[in-house]
């Protein structure tokens, strides 16, 4: 099967027009592209959930800061859309920034109307350190939303912050979809898989395997019963490589996604750190 590269609204807004004619239900599986077997795998619970399936590619310039990787980020269009066609997505939506917001449209929040979610869900976590990453986010999210208008729309956890904020701007919104939560996919030595994960040379690459180790060395204490947030953190820290500059382990209720003091079920423990210059996130909920 063949997926349809579609690059305007216009054209995705009719297939999907009779798609709904027939009944039929529709899965969105936004991404910037640089497919790799995590999104196949949110392609795959797509296919099983759903009659039809919409993968965006689309590296949404509203969500980089000034300095970040927005014009090195990687693109393999052609690449993206052959993994499409194997796993038998319908739809390949590549639209272009001008197709997006507009031709003569300033990226900011001065002249773009922006989705902006509650203070406290992104002044913690990755949004400390990546002021309006997550505006941009909910912004092109709720975009394709209205202009694909599935029923589900398939998140992997590893970007747990964005996933739990994604979940509200549902619920408070009153979008008729679901949020399917999926499994975060890892390479063998445990690695998460990220588009970014090409920036480390293989020593960085190396020094970066501490990073799910530590989620490890977390998850193991946990069930020896040691819950309390400090001596979990601890042993973190113990096992991370002296060469990763981190950023963060922090511990959430993921109901709430308030900080907690002692790990209970459901808490998330998040980790951000640099392995070289290479910035990199991972999780667990236990």
């Amino acid at each position: 099967m063949t997926a349809i590269l579609l690059n305007n609204i216009k054209e995705v807004r009719e297939n999907i027009k009779n798609w709904k004619k027939e009944g039929l239900k529709i899965g969105l599986i936004p991404t910037m592209g640089a497919l790799h077997a995590g999104h196949a795998s949110l392609i795959k619970k797509a296919k099983e959930m759903c009659d039809k399936v919409v993968v965006s590619v689309f590296v949404n310039p509203i969500q980089f800061g000034p300095n970040e990787d927005f014009d090195k980020y990687p693109r393999t269009l052609d690449t993206d859309r052959n993994l499409c066609d194997e796993i038998g997505a319908d739809i390949v939506f590549a639209p272009s920034p001008k197709e997006m917001y507009g031709e003569n449209t300033r990226l900011s929040n001065n002249e773009l109307t922006f989705v902006c979610p509650p203070y406290n869900l992104v002044d913690c976590l990755c949004g400390k350190s990546r002021l309006g990453h997550f505006d941009g986010v909910a912004t092109v999210v709720m975009k394709l939303f209205n202009i694909t208008t599935p029923d589900y729309a398939f998140f992997g956890q590893k970007d747990a912050q964005q996933l739990f904020i994604l979940k509200k701007m549902v619920k408070d919104l009153n979008l008729d979809l679901e949020i399917v939560h999926c499994p975060i996919v890892r390479e063998e030595d445990g690695l998460a898989l990220s588009s970014r994960n090409t920036y480390l040379t293989q020593q960085e690459r190396t020094n970066a395997l501490t990073i799910s180790k530590a989620l490890k060395e977390v998850s193991k204490y946990y069930e020896k019963g040691i819950t309390n947030t400090q001596v979990l953190f601890d042993a973190a820290i113990s096992v991370l490589d002296k060469n990763i500059e981190l950023e963060y382990i922090e511990f959430r209720d993921f109901e709430t996604f308030e900080k907690v003091s002692e790990v209970k079920n459901n808490t998330l423990i998040a980790i951000a750190a640099k392995s070289g210059k290479t910035r990199l996130i991972d999780n667990i909920i236990i």
